[in-house]
């Protein structure tokens, strides 16, 4: 499921299916055409207790990712009163898809969850057959198809932590090459900017006789002397080991260098995208401050479980300080970065002013 409703919530995205579920349990035409082990026929009226059972048997399905061992652990008490009241209502169908989810979304305690759902089952199956005779044949099979939905939800359990560890690898290759590729600028920075200066300074020595043209080749060696401190600095802070975590700290200075930057964070951060989020927060701020000075600037991070959305946007009532005819190296290696991950990246001017850049990195450690 793509879009805006994978910014909410997993609880609001999975309570529709258990609303659902649970209207369809209460129909009255379709009771008693659920699981069904024994013969057994409701001792009472389908009344209020019956909607109780129902409730607590379906709607836990809505924390089924979120909290799967509580969810599990409610609709199987759910259902073993479905079983024992003789109401057999297709509510019985949240059981296998709550030992899916659980099998798919566990994280610590597994074995113990298992064994003690198992344990649960054995009692469940003894109780039920003194109240109402059954065959032993149908609790094994049913067992079966439980223990297969619990290993179907394992084993894309795996597969997701396959996929994480894969563009875990991606991001480390990515952020080796973005940093040879920083290396390589910060020599062609040095050699451009120092050659520049010794060059003028030699000239200056031929200039004692005309203070004026003196003066404004020294000027030029300091001015250039600046601009390779800046540039070197900007480069310096992107080799800096634990750059991924100071999104704060970068607008803070930002703010400092006279731009009106607000910061909005929504969610909580998992760190696995951290770098790749301060790098392109770092590049689309160090552009603003160059092309659209002082105009006020607004970064948002949303976290989710799957992936990180981050725009960046100026409103273009700036004054530029740099040539907008830029190199552009810093945005196109950004893109690459997050084609590599296997997300999306954009940058360019917005229709009212202004600059937008915005991202959408898939978090490997999320589902």
């Amino acid at each position: 499921m793509n879009g805006p409703w994978r910014r909410y919530d997993v609880i609001l995205r999975d309570l529709p299916f258990a609303l659902l579920l649970t209207a369809v349990a209460l129909v009255p035409a379709w009771h008693r055409h659920g699981t069904r082990f024994s013969d057994l026929v409701p001792q009472q009226p389908f009344d209020l207790l019956g909607v109780l059972v129902i409730a607590v048997e379906c709607l836990p399905l809505a924390v089924r990712r979120k909290w799967p061992s509580i969810a599990l652990a409610a609709v199987s008490c759910g259902f073993a009163f479905d079983q024992f009241m003789g109401f057999h209502t297709l509510g019985g169908t949240a059981l296998p898809i709550a030992l899916f989810s659980a099998g798919a979304h566990l994280r610590s305690h597994r074995r113990a969850v298992m064994a003690a759902a198992t344990v649960a089952y054995v009692v469940f199956a003894v109780v039920l057959d003194r109240i109402g005779p059954t065959g032993v044949a149908d609790f094994v099979l049913f067992y079966v198809v439980l223990a297969a939905m619990w290993g179907v939800g394992s084993w894309m359990r795996q597969n997701r932590a396959a996929e994480s560890e894969r563009r875990r690898q991606l991001e480390e290759a990515a952020r080796a090459a973005e940093r040879t590729r920083i290396a390589r600028e910060l020599h062609d920075v040095v050699t451009h900017h120092v050659t520049a200066m010794v060059v003028q300074a030699e000239a200056a020595r031929y200039l004692t006789a005309a203070p004026d043209r003196l003066d404004e080749t020294l000027s030029a060696v300091s001015d250039t002397g600046r601009r390779a401190i800046t540039d070197l600095r900007q480069l310096l802070d992107l080799l800096h080991p634990g750059h991924g975590g100071e999104l704060r700290a970068l607008v803070d200075q930002t703010r400092r260098a006279g731009q009106p930057v607000e910061l909005h964070e929504e969610g909580e951060t998992t760190g696995g995208s951290d770098g790749t989020v301060y790098r392109i927060t770092q590049e689309a701020l160090t552009n603003a401050l160059k092309y659209d000075h002082g105009a006020r600037t607004t970064v948002t991070v949303r976290y989710g479980r799957s992936e990180v959305d981050v725009r960046i946007s100026t409103d273009g009532s700036g004054s530029g300080t740099a040539s907008p005819g830029g190199s552009g190296r810093g945005l196109t290696g950004l893109r690459e970065r997050v084609g590599t991950l296997g997300g999306e990246f954009s940058a360019g001017p917005q229709p009212r002013g202004g600059f937008v850049v915005t991202a959408r990195i898939p978090v490997g450690a999320a589902s």
